[in-house]
C-alpha cells in the first residue's frame, strides 16, 4: 500500500501553530510525546520527529515523572501585573454605565479619550486610548459612534419627502 503524503509539506508549520495555540492542543502534544517516549524512543527522536527541542521533551517526561499528567499542563504564566485592580475595573464598569458629564468630565459619551482622562484624574494611572478601548471591550461594552444630528431630520419634513408614506399612494 502506498504510503499517504501531503500535498503540502509546509503545512506541518501551520499544524505545528495550531498545536501550540491552545493549552489543550499544547498538554495533548506533551502526552503524545511521552508516550512515544514510553514506547522506547529517545528524545531526540521525538523531539526531531515533532520539531521540539530536545531540552522541551526531556523537561516533559522528567514532569511527567514527577507529578503523572497534572506536569504536562500549562503553567501560569509571567507577565506584566495588571495596572489596574479588580476593584477599580469594577468602578470603571459601573462609571461607563453613565455619562462621562456625571463624573465631571464635559462629554456627552465615552470614548478611548475620555476614558482615559477620567482614570487619570480618578487613579492617577496614565493608560492610551487604545488600551482603554480594549478595556470597553473587556467590561462588555461596545464602542458606539453618537449618530450627528442630521441623522434625526425634521419630522413634519421627513413625512413629506418619504417616499413610501400614505400622501404618495
Amino acid at each position: 500500500m502506498k504510503p499517504l503524503t501531503l500535498k503540502d509539506p509546509e503545512i506541518i508549520f501551520g499544524i505545528q501553530d495550531e498545536i501550540r495555540r491552545t493549552e489543550e492542543a499544547r498538554y495533548d502534544h506533551r502526552l503524545h510525546a511521552v508516550l512515544l517516549i514510553g514506547q522506547g524512543m529517545t528524545c531526540p527522536q521525538v523531539a526531531k520527529k515533532f520539531g521540539d527541542a530536545r531540552g522541551s521533551v526531556r523537561n516533559w517526561v522528567n514532569q511527567f515523572e514527577e507529578k503523572g499528567f497534572a506536569g504536562l499542563v500549562d503553567k501560569e504564566r509571567c507577565g506584566r501585573p495588571p495596572r489596574l485592580n479588580e476593584k477599580e475595573l469594577r468602578e470603571i464598569g459601573r462609571v461607563l454605565r453613565d455619562t462621562p458629564n456625571k463624573v465631571g468630565i464635559a462629554q456627552n459619551f465615552w470614548d478611548g479619550k475620555t476614558l482615559a482622562e477620567w482614570i487619570k484624574i480618578r487613579h492617577g494611572k496614565v493608560f492610551g486610548v487604545r488600551q482603554c478601548q480594549r478595556m470597553f471591550h473587556k467590561l462588555g461594552f461596545r464602542l458606539r459612534k453618537p449618530r450627528p444630528m442630521v441623522a434625526f431630520p425634521n419630522p413634519v419634513r421627513r413625512k413629506i419627502i418619504k417616499k413610501t408614506s400614505k400622501n404618495s399612494q
